[in-house]
């Protein structure tokens, strides 16, 4: 787990070369990439990423890079579907090594239902995959039910908290499990009893969804990087959905509780890119790491490309005092 960090973290400031990954040739990765999970290896980033071609049909790839932004990719993905409950895709990943295996989670699409799937490996290239985790379990049952199985969006905190492995989920609202063994997990509570939920006359009132495996502040706080939607109306009364970056922080000592929130987004959609693709006006964000010193967020822009913003610890917040000579 990436520590040092602080609440809220930030400021990020989107990448200039933005955006740093596209789709790419007639390939499986031909239509839209985005959505990235991120980690460290060694003196690398490496970025597992979602893209598919005009078929929609997700597959998770593979970069690296040594700076961050300059990535690498490899040519065939490293993980797609082969089974029922994925025939439609494998989507949306993040990930966390834990004792030598990594633990990817991912949104399994079969048109119908999308259910938070689990999948490990010790060398990110051969995947033994658990199957869906939650059986009869709709994170949007509070606001807008499903009616079937709908629990994507997971992240596991890669410590122990109370004696047990944590998982934070949902995308609607956000839900926690608890697991012994990494690979079965129990919900904490019923899909109608979500911990935190969207809140209402923001920016993320239509919904909100667990982004990045969380960082250890240097108060013990648990910092997570957030998704979170509002509806926008426009002339004529059509709406479209804004999707934005939050964060919030939880205690270890109350794992349950969502004990801070930041009021306003860090990042919302600016570029063309953002504003402009497959599903227009979002930036998600899925990726999270610490890297040479700086914090680099990882996030996909309107579906269809994937772009990274930065934060240097030497620049906290509070730059108008700075500026001003007053601070």
């Amino acid at each position: 787990m990436f520590t040092g960090a602080s609440f809220p973290l930030g400021p990020f400031t989107p990448y200039a070369g933005n955006p740093i990954l596209r789709p790419r040739g007639a390939s499986w990765e031909s239509a839209n990439l985005y959505n990235p999970a991120a980690l460290v290896d060694g003196d690398e980033v490496i970025l597992l990423y979602r893209a598919h071609a005009d078929d929609i049909i997700s597959h998770i790839g593979l970069a690296r890079s040594r700076d961050g932004v300059t990535f690498t990719r490899e040519d065939a993905p490293i993980l797609s579907p082969s089974e029922e409950y994925e025939q439609y895709g494998c989507e949306d990943p993040r990930i966390a090594l834990i004792d030598g295996t990594y633990y990817l989670t991912y949104t399994g699409w079969d048109r119908r239902s999308a259910q938070l799937c689990l999948a490990t490996s010790t060398d990110l290239r051969t995947w033994t995959k658990h199957g869906p985790l939650f059986d009869d379990f709709d994170t949007f049952k509070t606001m807008d039910p499903r009616g079937f199985n709908w629990s994507k969006a997971g992240v596991i905190v890669p410590r122990r908290m109370h004696g047990k492995w944590w998982m934070y989920f949902g995308e609607g609202a956000i839900y926690w499990a608890t697991s012994d063994d990494l690979i079965h997990w129990t919900p904490g509570t019923a899909d109608t009893d979500p911990m935190y939920s969207p809140t209402p006359g923001t920016w993320d009132e239509a919904l909100v969804e667990i982004g990045t495996s969380p960082v250890l502040a240097d108060n013990g706080l648990l910092v997570f990087l957030t998704n979170g939607a509002t509806r926008v109306v426009h002339e004529g009364g059509t709406v479209d959905v804004d999707y934005r970056c939050g964060q919030i922080a939880i205690d270890p000592d109350e794992p349950t509780k969502v004990i801070a929130r930041l009021q306003e987004p860090w990042l919302r959609p600016q570029t063309f890119e953002d504003m402009h693709g497959l599903v227009s006006n979002v930036t998600f964000v899925e990726g999270l790491v610490k890297f040479h010193g700086r914090w680099f967020a990882y996030y996909g822009q309107s579906d269809t490309t994937l772009a990274v913003a930065i934060h240097d610890p030497a620049e906290p917040w509070g730059r108008a005092l700075r500026d001003d000579g007053e601070a």
